[in-house]
């Protein structure tokens, strides 16, 4: 007789396959929304400007939205919006003390926050919506408008399309995250970026063979991404074991405790979220450039905030970092583990139970924050550096390569989490193990 550990029931089967079919269809509906433009738009010199423009910021944000923003889809904006709002109803939380309190009332708290999260994103993205719009009424590229008819009528029609696009777009992702496998947003922005690699090899290789690039950048872009994939790879499995001891307690006549475990603390605790807050932050500045495209400012921001100049990097570093610890002192409270800890008797060999361990594990966490903070950095930025040095398209900067591998080892995570799930539950019903039947002792 098979074993259920061995084998799990077809109907359980079928539901990871469901989650998973789930996923792919709620993607596919994003990728067809990507190719929906907004009238009015020369799509075809709206892309020309892009495709001059792929090594600034407009490159980058274009990547993040799957090349909805050169064609001027319906999903323009993608994600950022949602993205923003939730940086900025994260801070509130710890800032205002209303929020902080809905906070920790549970899940009842979680969904008004979120509530208010979907507003500031709705809010965000018609202000977006309307500077995207404004910008686009007022620009010329090879002597040519982008828009045919700039009327208000047009702004009008743009900013509710581009304000309804992303709402779909925040609520495809929360579908995901709710009824499918992986986290949406993320998934989102990876099936993003996936979608335009393939696109990228093969203008590198039509480069290749009109001999606009020889063989040796070929081969050192392809050294560099596989370095960046290996070194995610092993830095996101990376984990500091800390050796937690169980007490021994008697309850009535049977002996609880003893026994020794660890509790595992990631090296990079935050995942792929600081990059993508990073890129989220540094969209504010094309904004505010957007406001009046001929100023001065508009023309600083233009040339500084280039990926791989020396302002650049220094904003983006310094964002990554700060919210490699800001997310991480969210997600991870070493004062309820600290707490949950002692309540059922363990303890670090060699650390008092209760302030001692939170501060123990404090130190512990702020250091290995620190490193990952470091390699998200360094992961981000160098790759960028000594591609630029080779003029190789933005594509093949760190950020992308870092998001689509860790988004993808999360996921499978995910799914083989579930898969140990049903394993358990089905040992659990149709173990092998019988009631004994009759009375005697």
């Amino acid at each position: 007789m098979a074993s259920p550990i061995q084998k799990l029931p077809e109907g359980r089967i079928n539901h990871l396959q469901k989650k998973i079919m789930f996923t792919l269809f709620f993607l596919a509906l994003y990728r067809i929304g990507v190719h929906i433009p907004i009238p009015g738009v020369d799509t075809y010199l709206l892309g020309e400007f892009f495709q001059s423009q792929g090594a600034n910021l407009f490159g980058m944000f274009n990547m993040f939205s799957g090349g909805a923003l050169e064609r001027f889809s319906v999903f323009a904006l993608g994600v950022m919006p949602y993205i923003s709002a939730s940086i900025i109803s994260q801070l509130l939380t710890v800032v205002v003390p209303d929020l902080e309190m809905l906070s920790k009332e549970g899940e009842a708290g979680r969904k008004k926050i979120t509530q208010y999260t979907r507003y500031g994103t709705v809010l965000l993205a018609v202000i977006q919506g309307y500077m995207m719009s404004a910008t686009l009424a007022s620009s010329e590229f090879n002597g040519g408008p982008l828009v045919m008819d700039a009327s208000l009528l047009w702004k009008v029609m743009t900013v509710i399309s581009l304000a309804a696009g992303t709402a779909f777009v925040m609520w495809l992702g929360e579908q995901i995250t709710e009824k499918g496998v992986g986290n949406g947003i993320s998934l989102i922005i990876f099936a993003g970026i996936v979608a335009g690699l393939p696109g990228v090899v093969a203008n590198t290789y039509t480069q290749y063979t009109s001999q606009q690039m020889d063989l040796f950048r070929i081969i050192l872009m392809t050294t560099v991404c596989v370095a960046v994939v290996a070194g995610v790879v092993f830095m996101e499995q990376g984990a500091r074991q800390i050796p937690v001891q169980y007490a021994k307690r008697q309850v009535g006549r049977k002996i609880y405790g003893g026994q020794s475990s660890h509790l595992p603390i990631r090296v990079n605790t935050a995942g792929v979220i600081p990059p993508i807050f990073a890129s989220s932050l540094l969209q504010f500045p094309v904004t505010i450039a957007a406001i009046k495209p001929d100023s001065f400012i508009a023309e600083f921001i233009n040339l500084a905030f280039i990926p791989g100049g020396w302002l650049y990097n220094t904003v983006y570093v310094s964002l990554i970092v700060f919210f490699a610890f800001f997310y991480t002192s969210i997600t991870f409270k070493a004062d309820d583990v600290a707490e949950n800890l002692k309540k059922h008797g363990g303890f670090v060999p060699g650390i008092r139970p209760g302030a001692r361990t939170a501060e123990y594990l404090h130190k512990v966490l702020n250091r290995l924050t620190l490193v990952g903070g470091i390699y998200l950095s360094a992961i981000c930025v160098f790759p960028t550096i000594l591609t630029g040095r080779f003029n190789v398209q933005f594509y093949f900067g760190g950020t992308s390569l870092l998001i689509v591998v860790g988004v993808a080892l999360e996921t499978f995570r995910q799914i083989d989490a579930h898969r140990q799930s049903l394993r358990y539950d089905a040992f659990l019903k149709q173990g092998t193990i019988k009631a004994r039947r009759g009375g005697g002792i």
